[in-house]
């Protein structure tokens, strides 16, 4: 689980039922016309704009956005280099019965294509194809979210006219006038606090995501090609580092020291 969404949006959802309980109430802040204007008309909206096809990866995409990464770059490492060593001492047909156990689909399909001795040219041309549908599928979500943060301020800005107008065609009525100034104030609430605590966080997450997953992904791929070319196993864990930020490389480097003045070792033999 990403807790990172999770606290962002409680963390948001607090301060504002802290400040409007500091002086007021929830009551206050609670209109369902307000609520279908602004759910509503996005909704809306967003069918219009994108195919019903799309919509459908609403659910799963929102999955991707509170859940963590399958592999991280420091998970990837030691398991590539493994292959490499076993590629070493073995030969290539030796990785094809563990590749088969990887829980990981796109980099079983890179070993198997090692394997049946596919030309390298092909093996990184199949793959690339792979990471670029891969980012089309994550744009579509992303957009997706986008197009809804930016519709939703705008159906409260809408909300808003329809508040007023009712106001100015009771006048003489102080309940109906109430009654338009609770909508017009509130669908402007309503569609700021999802465009910006709720859709547009969402879409700048699973754009981070993507990023991380295809970085991934061309790691598994650099390294995926250097086994094949029989590379040392240790200059494909340097090679593999290249993708790593210095923090990540600061915390590799610490995870194979030894503690208490001891040599540094690696995952290497």
């Amino acid at each position: 689980m990403d807790f990172a969404t999770l606290l962002g949006i409680f963390i948001g959802v607090a301060a504002m039922v802290w400040a409007i309980l500091r002086d007021g109430s929830l009551v206050l802040f609670w209109d369902p016309t307000s609520v279908f204007i602004v759910v509503g008309g996005t909704l809306a909206a967003t069918l219009v704009s994108h195919p019903m096809s799309r919509m459908r990866i609403i659910l799963p995409v929102l999955r991707i956005a509170f859940l963590e990464r399958r592999h991280t770059p420091e998970e990837v490492i030691p398991m590539i280099v493994r292959f490499a060593e076993k590629a070493r001492r073995e030969g290539l047909l030796a990785m094809e019965e563990e590749a088969e156990s990887l829980d990981d689909p796109f980099l079983r399909k890179g070993i198997q294509l090692v394997v049946d001795g596919v030309d390298p040219e092909l093996v990184r041309n199949v793959l690339q194809i792979e990471i670029d549908v891969l980012v089309e599928r994550h744009g579509a979500g992303q957009r997706l979210f986008q197009t809804m943060g930016s519709y939703a301020p705008a159906f409260g800005m809408i909300g808003t006219l329809m508040g007023l107008i009712q106001m100015l065609a009771h006048l003489t009525n102080p309940d109906a006038i109430g009654s338009g100034l609770a909508v017009a104030l509130l669908t402007t609430f309503y569609g700021a606090l999802l465009a910006n605590l709720v859709f547009n966080p969402i879409a700048g997450k699973l754009k981070i995501k993507s990023e991380q997953e295809v970085l991934v992904k061309q790691m598994m791929v650099e390294g995926i090609l250097s086994i094949q070319a029989g590379e040392n196993p240790r200059i494909v864990e340097e090679k593999l580092r290249a993708f790593l930020s210095h923090s990540d490389k600061a915390r590799r480097q610490q995870a194979v020291e030894v503690p208490e003045g001891g040599v540094a070792t690696s995952h290497v033999r």
